[in-house]
């Protein structure tokens, strides 16, 4: 386990990667970066070091942006999934019942 200083700056290295995964659209690397995360804020949280040090909590306050950019994409990512969903389903029940049940 690193340092509460080495923590946060694995954690911040984490977001970062996670941000250029969503941005390549890699499904690949999203997972990586992912994982990446989950292995920093365990870690952090891990120590508990944040709580006690006003000058950890303040970098890890410093992270909220990278977080809520990663969010943002996330959601954008998921609505964009649901619409090209949504279009292959019509796409797919149009021609699908033409072809079925057209006489």
């Amino acid at each position: 386990m690193a340092s509460g200083t080495a923590s946060l700056d694995a954690l911040y290295t984490a977001f970062g990667q996670l941000r250029q995964a969503l941005d390549t659209h890699d499904a690949t690397a999203i997972n990586v970066a992912t994982r990446a995360v989950r292995a920093a804020t365990d870690d952090v949280r891990g120590q508990g070091a944040w709580k006690m040090d006003d000058e950890l909590r303040e970098k890890l306050e410093g992270l909220q942006p990278m977080i809520e950019a990663a969010r943002v994409r996330v959601n954008l990512a998921s609505d964009d999934v649901r619409q090209r969903i949504s279009l292959l389903g019509r796409d797919a029940n149009s021609s699908a019942s033409a072809h079925t049940y057209g006489r």
